[in-house]
């Protein structure tokens, strides 16, 4: 088959090098365009690259010549229209090493409408899961056990060649006008985190069947670039690990990208064991807040379409200095309303006293959605048949529901 993989990447030369021999010595007979994007690298990647482009008739590469990097966000959308030359193309980091036969199982599973991983074999610097494999043959190419995992692999590749799952994670291959026809990835969360649970969940809502080939697998180091750009490392009993080793840089993005999803899906990311996303409805909901403060605005703002705030209470600065503080694409000026000078819209209204809001109170709007799907049937009767609306308590919140119009189809396509 015709295949382009997409691959950006900050100042992860060595990995991309020990990448690249991967991909050339398993490939087999298919036809693999390789297409790298330097973002604003400063350890010679791009010398690298333009050397392979050189020596390499099927090797591409596009650079960020900025000080600023973009992420791969965008570096993976700018491959894939503009780059990439083949019909097929699969998301691929640079940290990943391509096993034997890879390839023949997605030429054997991709189809249309259908977006096919591979599964990775991963040394244990993260928990385990039944979407993965755990297995140590080295957590640096310096230290890769290359031989003994292919000796391994070997061995159980025959007794997965039929295994399926339904999840998807990366390295994910797809036809290039399924990725185009949702507009690709979101620039809201650029520069990375929380881009991919996005579009697996666009992906989903436009009809793309998910299938994990057990049979073609990558060997994935795991997060190397900015989450932990220090490399992985391991402990005088030879044991890896990664917990709390986070990049600064990496755990301030990864925290407005997870808030950025919330205003825009109105749940946290959500998933099977397999990786398979779930997507609760999205649904219109607005808070009447009393009695706020600060971090009680901080906390719930995220997880409506709408704050409708005491317009008598005197310290109303601080819906002001919120707003201009919070680093968020949204329009919050627009989200924040006085009340009662502006009545709610139809949707979900939940009345919220900041004097006695609690914890569990928290954990409730954070499921509002799943509590409602599985309430609508009901909820749906009462709003045909009865002339009020329906009401209940929810611990110490209020819920009034007017409309159970629900708007996740709408976040499909990406409009840039």
């Amino acid at each position: 088959m015709k295949i382009s993989l997409i691959q950006p990447s900050r100042n992860n030369l060595k990995y991309l090098k020990w990448s690249y021999d991967s991909i050339r010595k398993n490939q087999g007979n298919h036809d693999v365009q390789i297409c790298v994007a330097s973002d604003a690298s400063t350890d010679g990647t791009w010398e690298w690259c333009l050397e392979m482009m050189k020596k390499d008739e099927n090797f591409d590469a596009i650079c960020n010549f900025s000080k600023e990097r973009l992420g791969h966000t965008i570096l993976y959308d700018r491959l894939v229209n503009d780059v990439a030359r083949h019909d097929v193309c699969m998301i691929y980091h640079a940290d990943m090493y391509l096993m034997p036969g890879a390839i023949d199982q997605i030429e054997h599973k991709l189809e249309e409408k259908t977006i096919v991983s591979l599964t990775r074999i991963e040394p244990p610097l993260h928990p385990p899961g039944p979407e993965k494999m755990l297995m140590d043959f080295g957590i640096e190419p310096e230290e890769f056990k290359e031989q003994e995992l292919l000796d391994w692999f070997k061995e159980i590749q025959l007794g997965q060649l039929t295994k399926i799952t339904e999840g998807i994670f990366a390295p994910w291959a797809f036809y290039k006008k399924d990725f185009q026809e949702i507009g690709g990835h979101d620039e809201l969360y650029a520069p990375q985190s929380k881009e991919d649970s996005d579009i697996f969940n666009r992906f989903q809502l436009n009809g793309i069947k998910f299938v994990q080939t057990w049979g073609g697998c990558v060997y994935h180091m795991t997060c190397r670039g900015s989450r932990f750009a220090d490399g992985a490392k391991r402990n005088p009993d030879g044991e890896v690990f990664m917990k709390n080793r986070e990049t600064d840089e990496w755990l301030k993005q990864n925290q407005k990208a997870t808030r950025e999803f919330i205003r825009k899906w109105g749940h946290f990311c959500k998933h099977d064991q397999f990786l398979k996303p779930i997507i609760p409805s999205k649904y219109d909901v607005g808070f009447i807040i009393k009695n706020a403060n600060l971090q009680l605005i901080e906390v719930l703002e995220p997880w409506c379409s709408t704050v409708y705030y005491d317009e008598n209470e005197t310290r109303n600065f601080r819906y002001a200095g919120y707003i201009e503080t919070e680093d968020t694409s949204f329009d919050l000026y627009e989200k924040f309303k006085p009340y009662p000078i502006h009545q709610p819209e139809k949707g979900i209204l939940v009345e919220i006293d900041g004097n006695n809001f609690t914890q569990q109170d928290y954990e409730s709007i954070t499921k509002l959605s799943e509590i409602i799907d599985n309430e609508y049937k009901r909820l749906e009767q009462e709003l045909i048949h009865h002339s009020d609306d329906p009401e209940f308590e929810l611990g110490n919140l209020y819920i009034t529901i007017t409309n159970l119009k629900t708007t996740e189809r709408e976040l499909i396509i990406c409009k840039k």
